[in-house]
């Protein structure tokens, strides 16, 4: 995995249902972070917007989690979707202290503010990039925040500044989807729905893609995705990208099927590992 040019995961490596096709059947729970490790080097930290992991569990991931891994911990959402982010800021360096033992693996930490947070909150923002000396990420869901006018345009500038990546997400081919299915239904009444923004403002681009269920109906919305990611990757720079299906039962086969994709498009990029999941399991293919 040190040899990939990018980063590349999915929301998480605490699923059960991955036993069907990405672990081993007879995996433990407490095996899935360091399998998931042999195959992605990095994972979105959905975790840490809900809650807050204890000393034990952080230090269990430092073991755990090579030292070229990537979490993107985000910022508990106590603190980015409760007031005034200037009166979060001792909650803030808290939850950065509590990371520690991590080091650079939390390489950024995301802040994901939520549809409420418009440009006249912008203020908060700059004082709390201003006091939170933390390598950081940025996800905005205002709708003023994608007009491309003025509002836009200052976010933008603030985040250039002061070297902060705006995070991309990207959500139209699951709301492409039309569905009965309960966890489409349900993930399509929790994603914002907001223009793709596909921001390089650092030297460490932000995807988020929402697929669908069917993996091959991602592929013409993936395809901008791998050309853009493969010209970051030539351009010098260092993209991390996040694959997600709506109950994201099969992430981690998304994720694979961008690989391959991407290899197509960078002859010589390698192959992700395999997990050995034994001579009597049969693979599940990624269509």
């Amino acid at each position: 995995m040190t040899s990939l040019p990018y980063f590349l995961g999915c929301p998480s490596w605490a699923d059960n249902t991955w036993r069907e096709f990405f672990y081993p059947q007879d995996a433990r729970s407490t095996d899935f972070l360091g399998l998931y490790c042999q195959v992605f080097n990095t994972v979105e930290g959905n975790t840490t917007l809900y809650a807050r992991p204890n000393a034990a569990t952080v230090q269990r991931w430092a073991q755990t989690m090579p030292a070229h891994f990537r979490f993107t911990a985000k910022f508990h959402r106590d603190i980015s979707h409760e007031g005034d982010l200037r009166l979060q800021l001792d909650a803030a360096q808290a939850f950065v202290d509590m990371l520690a033992p991590l080091g650079e693996r939390v390489t950024p930490f995301w802040l994901q503010l939520p549809a409420s947070f418009g440009p006249q909150r912008l203020a908060e923002l700059a004082m709390f990039i201003a006091e939170i000396k933390v390598p950081l990420a940025v996800e905005v869901r205002n709708q003023a925040f994608f007009l491309k006018g003025d509002e836009e345009r200052a976010l933008n500038r603030l985040l250039l500044d002061n070297g902060i990546e705006r995070i991309c997400l990207d959500s139209r081919a699951l709301f492409s989807c039309i569905s009965s299915d309960p966890a489409v239904l349900h993930a399509q009444s929790k994603k914002p729905k907001v223009p793709v923004r596909p921001a390089a403002l650092t030297q460490a681009p932000q995807v988020r893609f929402i697929g669908r269920p069917e993996l091959d109906a991602n592929d013409p919305y993936m395809a901008p995705w791998v050309e853009k990611v493969a010209a970051w990757i030539e351009e010098g720079r260092t993209p991390y990208v996040y694959l997600h299906t709506p109950d994201n039962h099969r992430a981690p086969a998304l994720a694979q099927r961008f690989h391959e994709q991407l290899m197509a498009r960078l002859p010589g990029l390698a192959p992700l590992v395999q997990i050995d999941r034994g001579p009597e399991v049969e693979q599940l293919g990624l269509l």
